[in-house]
């Protein structure tokens, strides 16, 4: 009984840090109105969370060496949760970003750590049980997060989607308190590469900045997105650099000498972009193509995350019988693919129902991927390894989604502005389909009022407004065909991995 409410909160804790990176993107607005700042700004409320979890998300086992794993722990617990009051409490757009930053940072254990804790619950013969069910964090939080920021925000305000998370705080931390254990191994004395920490903080926050700010700014246009990318390219390389030539570095980059370990970090990257570009792409297309409310929007993605539950648990029970983690990789990625291509095939007429099933197929699709990655990352890594290989994995999932959205938006903007420069390029007024559209257009406003002038006027202006959603639906079309292509083009790394029997591993912490 202990063990299942151990289990229960350290994936609440999960679910709850996977949310807050999704659960602002629909009060953005709000909140620019309430702080008096400009949406630009405000959307440093997102970018703030991401830069902290993907600094903090890979050093999180060395932190939980030296302060130890259960003080390290409940405190980021407890962290989050006060600066989750305290972004409610904010009343200036700046001092929110930096509370988001520190509610980031007090957030990167909650993923990693509580990964191992779960996974130390089950016995070796049960440990792909255990991957199914964290699985299931990590795909439902960012999923359900648009939707709880969207009922939340129409119902409430905009505080709210941060107090949400004190009461909910307040209960894991005691139940962890109570129940989590300090492993029986501790890690030696070591030196606290501050170097590699400082390399890591620098080169990761330029690169995160450059991919959530460079769509809304117009990438290397802006003097500062050219001066971070540099910074980025420079931090990273050194970072790498170092930490391969350090005794004890505060990520231990040697693992990714397992060839596993590498395919599936990449492999996980690409998951990463699907899940979050889809959560992201998915939506947009409802509201602004099919007039969709946020919280009808939401719902269309609820059916695919409870049925991604089963193929979660279906993709850890098949993998105990000995199915290699191969053969559901590619299952799941070729899920994905159809999801991408029918969400392509959709029209301005398409229903509610036809965008759910299809949005059935990535929740089952990317369900059947997430497990086998997770085994396939930390298979071949002896017990002192698998801690840091699961950071990595984890890592490498939260800058694939970075790196999805800031890709698919970027796709967006070019592909609408050429699709639109296509069609009105064969708008010609002596065209038999143009002049009736335009001729039926005028009618209809001179029936309504209007005179012949003011009328063909306001016809032109309705087959602009075509025209443009036109363009927005092909660009949507084209976003969803390349992530289609990127997973197929991923499918042949399968091939060099070593994974072709049953793969149970123990995680534990060093």
């Amino acid at each position: 009984m202990k063990k299942s409410i151990l289990v229960m909160a350290v994936i609440a804790a999960a679910i709850m840090e996977l949310i807050d990176s999704s659960i602002v993107n629909v009060a953005l607005s709000h909140m620019s109105g309430n702080l008096g700042a400009t949406l630009e700004d405000t959307s440093w409320v997102i970018t703030a969370y991401a830069i902290a979890n993907v600094i903090i998300i890979p050093i999180t086992g060395f932190l939980a060496g030296k302060l130890g794993r259960r003080n390290y722990y409940i405190g980021s617990i407890i962290a989050f949760t006060i600066f989750s009051l305290m972004c409610g409490q904010a009343t200036n757009i700046w001092v929110l970003v930096l509370f988001r930053f520190l509610q980031g940072i007090g957030g990167g254990a909650l993923l990693s750590v509580s990964q191992v804790i779960v996974f130390e619950q089950f016995p070796k013969e049960k440990q792909n049980v255990a991957s199914a069910i964290f699985g299931i964090g990590v795909f439902i939080g960012p999923t359900i997060g648009p939707t709880l920021g969207g009922y939340i925000t129409e119902y409430y305000s905009w505080p709210w989607i941060f107090y949400i998370n004190v009461p909910i705080g307040i209960i894991v931390a005691f139940i962890c308190y109570l129940l989590v254990e300090e492993p029986a191994r501790k890690a030696g004395s070591q030196k606290i590469d501050w170097t590699g920490i400082l390399l890591l903080a620098v080169g990761v926050s330029a690169l995160q900045t450059v991919l959530e700010r460079g769509e809304s700014d117009d990438w290397f246009e802006a003097a500062y997105i050219t001066w971070l990318t540099v910074i980025a390219v420079l931090g990273i390389g050194i970072f790498i650099w170092w930490e391969l030539r350090v005794a004890q570095p505060v990520v231990n980059l040697r693992v990714l000498k397992s060839r596993n370990l590498s395919i599936a970090a990449a492999l996980t990257f690409i998951s990463g972009l699907g899940i979050y570009s889809s959560v992201f792409l998915a939506p947009v297309f409802a509201q602004r193509l099919l007039n969709f409310t946020p919280l009808q929007t939401g719902m269309l993605l609820l059916p695919g995350a409870f049925l991604a539950i089963g193929g979660l648990i279906i993709s850890a029970r098949l993998l105990q019988r000995g199915i290699s983690p191969i053969y559901l990789i590619i299952a799941g990625m070729g899920m994905f693919i159809l999801f991408s291509w029918q969400m392509s095939q959709l029209n301005q007429d398409a229903s509610a129902q036809a965008i759910s099933n299809s949005l059935i197929w990535r929740a089952v699709g990317l369900a059947l991927v997430t497990v086998p990655l997770t085994t396939l990352a930390v298979s071949s890594l002896p017990p002192a390894d698998i801690p840091q290989g699961a950071a990595l994995n984890n890592m490498m999932r939260q800058l694939g989604g970075s790196f999805g959205i800031a890709m698919i938006n970027t796709y967006l903007s070019q592909r609408r502005a050429q699709h639109r420069y296509d069609l009105v390029s064969h708008l010609n007024t002596a065209d038999p389909l143009v002049y009736n559209r335009l001729h039926g257009y005028t009618k209809f406003f001179q029936g309504k009022g209007f005179t012949g002038t003011d009328a063909y006027h306001k016809a032109l202006q309705l087959l602009d407004i075509s025209v443009t959603r036109q363009g927005f639906l092909l660009s949507f079309s084209d976003a969803f065909m390349l992530l289609g292509f990127i997973f197929l083009l991923s499918l042949p790394l399968l091939l060099v991995t070593s994974a072709r029997r049953k793969t149970n591993v123990v995680i534990s912490d060093h």
